[in-house]
């Protein structure tokens, strides 16, 4: 049973993955059932530094990102978008996703429907393995706003 519940973001460990193939993004988990007396929703922020890479990867669970600071581009299903702050991408589940190559410093808030991060089911890939597509020009994915994606 979850309970009310605050934090301070800058008291939270760094964590990355235990294998370097992951990629080398790193996350601080604010609400995960594991560390904290809460369900239903999993969050936290992420950073990622110049020349970084977040492996593309997929996960049965829905996700949001939301751009802090920087900018960058997120493969979804083999087409780029656009993330800098104040932008929000929903990413399926299922979907294929990740950022190739970091060009500068990035920071997102994620957040799954999800009770806690160990629930998360990640399937990584590699980018050989996976055709990336670019739409074709003037087209937009349903519903996407211009400029959202690259």
């Amino acid at each position: 049973m979850s309970t009310p519940f605050a934090l301070n973001a800058a008291d939270q460990p760094m964590e990355t993955w235990a294998d370097p193939s992951c990629g080398s993004v790193r996350w601080q988990s604010l609400f995960s059932g594991q560390i904290t007396p809460t369900d239903s929703l999993t969050c936290g922020v992420a950073h990622i530094a110049v020349g970084d890479t977040f492996t593309l990867h997929s996960h049965p669970q829905a996700e949001v990102y939301f751009g802090l600071s920087g900018h960058g581009i997120v493969m979804i299903d083999g087409t780029g978008w656009q993330l800098s702050p104040g932008v929000a991408l929903f990413i399926p589940g299922g979907a294929v996703h990740g950022i190739l190559q970091a060009t500068g410093p990035m920071s997102w808030f994620y957040v799954f429907a999800a009770d806690c991060f160990t629930e998360i089911a990640y399937s990584f890939q590699t980018t050989h393995s996976v055709a990336l597509k670019t739409p074709p020009s003037g087209l937009e994915p349903p519903g996407a706003q211009e400029n959202a994606h690259v």
